[in-house]
């Protein structure tokens, strides 16, 4: 009865505060760099001003900011129904409805070879120093834990493993499959011309194009790590979680992707 009596009245709210602490990071993180941010912490403003109207026994003006949260909250759908539909679609591909990480997760217990599962990085970052010579523009997306299905049905489907020729071959400039992103599932290409979902951050450099915009669009959405290889300039970007990265040559940059991998 004792242990029944300290869950109830010390581990439980503990958890509930943790689990409320860790959906508004997330919401944040889903509206940070939108016009919707301002929104989001003027509701959250309102929303403690209340609490503490309640907390001091203030009715009348805690009977306003009640009302004015109630209705708000059908305001809200409709304000962030861009964010909201982000939010599915990341839940949708997540870990909990991705049977391929789950399967990851017994290649892990059965402890399969590196060797048979890893990405072929050496071949990838060839293959972008040479476009980056040539300035040549490519997209490159690798796939993580969150299944990116849902985008590369937009493109064709392959299944090539991944070499410094083949990759060549795809974003040779007269290439039927040149156009969109290239997506790196473990040491093979799955798919190519995929078409992916632009990102609307209003602070990014505007002087970035759109292969950028959609790489910040598909790392905001998902745990996926996206190389841009720009066809004016030649530069090299690596992109994570909807952020540029920086590195300081090629090597750091082969090391920033196997640590992401491992």
């Amino acid at each position: 009865m004792d242990l029944l009596n300290i869950l109830n009245n010390i581990l439980i709210p503990i958890i509930d505060i943790i689990l409320v602490g860790i959906m508004l990071y997330y919401v944040y993180k889903l509206v940070r760099g939108t016009a919707a941010i301002n929104i989001f912490l003027g509701f959250v403003i309102i929303y403690i001003i209340w609490w503490l109207t309640e907390l001091v026994n203030m009715p009348f003006l805690s009977n306003i900011l009640g009302g004015f949260i109630s209705v708000g909250v059908i305001a809200l759908i409709v304000v962030f129904q861009q964010e909201i539909r982000k939010f599915l679609l990341l839940l949708g591909s997540s870990n909990f409805t991705n049977n391929k990480s789950i399967i990851k997760k017994f290649n892990l217990l059965f402890r399969i070879s590196k060797k048979q599962t890893s990405m072929n990085i050496d071949e990838l970052i060839n293959a972008c120093e040479i476009f980056k010579k040539n300035k040549t523009g490519a997209l490159f997306v690798i796939e993580r834990n969150n299944s990116l299905d849902f985008i590369r049905s937009s493109g064709d489907q392959l299944n090539l493993e991944i070499s410094s020729p083949i990759i060549e071959s795809i974003f040779f400039k007269n290439s039927p499959l040149h156009d969109g992103a290239v997506i790196i599932e473990g040491n093979f290409i799955t798919g190519a011309r995929v078409i992916l979902p632009v990102s609307e951050n209003e602070n990014i450099d505007s002087r970035l194009g759109l292969r950028h915009r959609a790489a910040f669009g598909i790392t905001e959405k998902t745990d996926a790590i996206a190389i841009v290889v720009s066809e004016e300039k030649g530069k090299i970007t690596f992109i994570k979680n909807g952020e540029i990265h920086p590195f300081k040559d090629i090597n750091n940059l082969k090391s920033i992707i196997e640590g992401e991998m491992t």
